[in-house]
């Protein structure tokens, strides 16, 4: 008998259009796999609903807070009912961003600089020198991300504003120039280098990310053998200090502008990478040979308990 797969998708998140749309994307491939498979749209009721379902394994097509920091995984295991992705603990590290930097660079990894602030005090001043990046410590697809240019008078005053919904305390980096570089890790293994150009506006955005044509994807990026190399280490070693299981994809800035600092960091890894038809871990995973029927079978049966 095939295995019955809960694919967890939609959600209460800002990135809950995304979910629904990597959730029905799996399904559809794990149906085409021969798994028997009900879509699950995550909402307060999911305890029971899983109760009554009873599923063998729970594909995790969730993005956000709650579906990607360790929520959903720890209700998971209460259930005792297997999941993909990263653990509790990977997910809640990988969740803070923050957090993940302190891990990573005591393993290694080169990570920007940067300060947590109050957003209301990143209102008043500007945190750091511009050009700098505000962004919300626990979130998602760049969700609440702002570039501050050089020469810009004012701090953003959104981050004051009844609009910004994305909590209390920002991160604020500094802007490294350069190239937008992301590669996935699949196990133990890393998988091939995306760099990633935004079709439209001046960088890879929540739209670019997801519209239709919003990037254009250049697969292998086109760098130098050891700086490729190097992007693949850098993301291994990041999954691994973050303790990650299954599927991450780590996302890095590279400044080889002229006259740059040549620095290349990894400005955070995601365990629950997108998995609609313009994600990149798909593309990557097909570069290396496999489906993506084969990559959602990976996943559900790499799935476990006690990740």
């Amino acid at each position: 008998m095939s295995k019955h797969v809960a694919v967890l998708l939609g959600g209460s998140s800002a990135e809950r259009e995304v979910s629904l749309s990597s959730g029905a994307a799996c399904a559809a491939a794990l149906e085409g796999e021969g798994y028997r498979v009900t879509q699950v749209d995550v909402g307060a009721d999911i305890a029971s609903v899983l109760t009554e379902l009873r599923p063998d394994v729970a594909f995790n097509a969730l993005h956000g807070p709650d579906g990607e920091d360790g929520t959903i995984q720890g209700l998971l295991e209460i259930l005792k009912i297997p999941y993909t992705h990263s653990g509790v603990l990977a997910s809640a590290l990988a969740m803070n961003k923050e957090r993940a930097k302190t891990v990573m660079r005591a393993a290694g990894v080169d990570v920007p600089a940067g300060r947590i602030v109050n957003r209301f005090e990143a209102a008043k001043n500007h945190p750091l020198p511009p050009p700098y990046v505000v962004k919300p410590i626990a979130e998602g697809s760049s969700v609440g991300v702002i570039i501050v240019r050089d020469g810009r008078s004012h701090p953003p005053q959104i981050l004051a504003s009844e609009e910004w919904k994305f909590g209390e305390q920002v991160l604020a980096e500094p802007y490294i120039a350069g190239r937008e570089l992301t590669c996935g890790v699949m196990g133990d293994k890393a998988l091939g280098v995306i760099e990633v150009k935004a079709s439209t506006g001046e960088w890879y955005d929540y739209d670019a990310k997801y519209a239709p044509g919003g990037s254009v994807h250049v697969l292998p990026a086109e760098l130098k053998p050891n700086v490729y190399q190097r992007v693949q280490e850098l993301s291994l070693t990041a999954h691994q200090a973050l303790g990650c299981r299954g599927v991450s994809r780590a996302d890095l800035r590279y400044d080889d502008t002229p006259g740059g600092t040549g620095l290349l960091v990894v400005l955070e890894v995601n365990t629950q990478p997108g998995m609609t038809q313009t994600s990149l871990v798909p593309e990557m995973a097909a570069h290396a040979g496999l489906g993506f029927g084969e990559l959602v079978r990976w996943m559900v049966e790499d799935a476990s308990l006690n990740r």
